[in-house]
C-alpha cells in the first residue's frame, strides 16, 4: 500500500474519529480544530507539526513518530505517548489536557509543558532532565524512579515528589511548596541534612512550613 506524504500543507476542521486521516508521514504541517478522538494513528509520522485545538483523546499512537512537534490548546486524555516510536521522539505541550496519559520510560530532555492539565499523568522511569512544568497541575502525577535533574517545577501546583526514589539534582522548587517534596523524607535521610537541615525536630507540619517560608531565595535546588 502507498504511503501518503504531505509537507507544508494546513489542515482546517476535519472530523478523523469518522473519516481517518491518510497513513504516511506529515511534515511542517499544520491541524486545527481536528477531532482525532479514538483514531488510529499507530505507525504514523509527524515531523515539524502543529496541532491547535484539536481533540487526540484515546487515539493509538503504536509505533507512531512524533519528532518536533508542538501541542497546543488540544484535548489528550488516555493517550499512551510511551507507545510512540521513541527514536527522536520530540514534542511540547501548551495549554493542553492531558490526564492519564502515559510517559512511561521515554527520555524527554527540556521538554516544555506550560499551563497544562496533567492530572494522574504516569512518569514512571522517565527522563525529564531540564523539563519545565510552568503553570502546570500535576495532581496525583506519578513520578517514580525518574530523572528530574535541573526540573523547573517553581509555578506548579498539586504535585507530589518523592525524592528518595526520583533523581533530583538541580531541580527548582518554591520553598512555600517544597513541603510536598520533603514531607516524604524521613529525618536523618542525606537529602534532609544536605537541605533541609533542622526542618524535622519538634512539630514537624509547623515547623517546617515556617523555617522554608522563612528562608531565601523562595525556591530551593536539590
Amino acid at each position: 500500500m502507498t504511503r501518503a506524504y504531505s509537507e507544508g500543507q494546513r489542515y482546517d476542521g476535519t472530523d478523523f474519529s469518522a473519516e481517518p486521516l491518510a497513513r504516511g508521514e506529515y511534515e511542517n504541517c499544520e491541524f486545527h480544530h481536528f477531532n482525532f478522538a479514538g483514531s488510529d494513528l499507530s505507525g504514523m509520522a509527524f515531523v515539524d507539526c502543529k496541532f491547535e485545538t484539536c481533540d487526540l483523546s484515546l487515539a493509538t499512537l503504536t509505533n507512531t513518530s512524533i519528532r518536533d512537534v508542538s501541542f497546543r490548546n488540544c484535548k489528550q486524555l488516555g493517550l499512551r505517548f510511551d507507545h510512540c516510536n521513541a527514536l527522536l521522539i520530540s514534542f511540547s505541550f501548551e495549554s493542553c489536557a492531558l490526564d492519564f496519559s502515559s510517559f512511561y520510560r521515554l527520555k524527554l530532555k527540556g521538554i516544555a509543558f506550560r499551563g497544562c492539565k496533567l492530572h494522574e499523568v504516569e512518569f514512571i522511569e522517565t527522563d525529564l532532565t531540564n523539563a519545565s512544568f510552568a503553570d502546570c497541575d500535576l495532581q496525583r502525577a506519578t513520578f517514580e524512579n525518574s530523572v528530574l535533574e535541573g526540573c523547573d517545577f517553581r509555578s506548579a501546583y498539586n504535585f507530589s515528589i518523592d525524592p528518595v526514589i526520583n533523581r533530583m539534582r538541580k531541580s527548582e522548587i518554591l520553598r512555600h511548596r517544597a513541603g510536598r517534596v520533603a514531607g516524604k523524607i524521613q529525618p536523618g535521610h542525606p537529602i534532609v541534612r544536605r537541605r533541609f537541615t533542622g526542618l524535622f525536630s519538634g512539630d514537624i507540619n509547623n515547623r517546617r512550613m515556617r523555617k522554608i517560608r522563612s528562608v531565601k531565595p523562595r525556591f530551593d535546588r536539590f
